[in-house]
């Protein structure tokens, strides 16, 4: 049995909504800063598993589209945030301290 295809439907949001933010620089930029912005905003996020990101698209009304976009944009600005806010010894943002 192979769940590989299972994944949490705001990873997707949160990879769009960091490409947005940073469009302009993404390329240039450290991918282990992006990845901890990433992973600091999921986890202020609810989890919504699916197997396909169309299916959970099809079952969404627009509201409660609009009320994650906007969940996703807050967690991430928040997430940037407290990346931006944690330097460690080495200069780099450090999520596994708590300010």
């Amino acid at each position: 049995m192979r769940f590989d295809s299972i994944h949490n439907y705001y990873e997707t949001l949160v990879v769009r909504e960091l490409i947005q933010l940073f469009v302009k620089d993404i390329r240039k930029m450290d991918e282990d800063y992006l990845q901890d912005i990433a992973c600091v905003a999921l986890n202020m996020l609810p989890s919504r598993y699916v197997r396909h990101d169309v299916d959970m698209a099809f079952f969404l009304t627009t509201g409660e589209r609009e009320k994650m976009d906007n969940a996703v944009k807050e967690a991430v600005n928040k997430a940037k945030k407290h990346v931006d806010e944690q330097d460690d010894d080495l200069g780099r943002a450090n999520t596994f301290q708590h300010g």
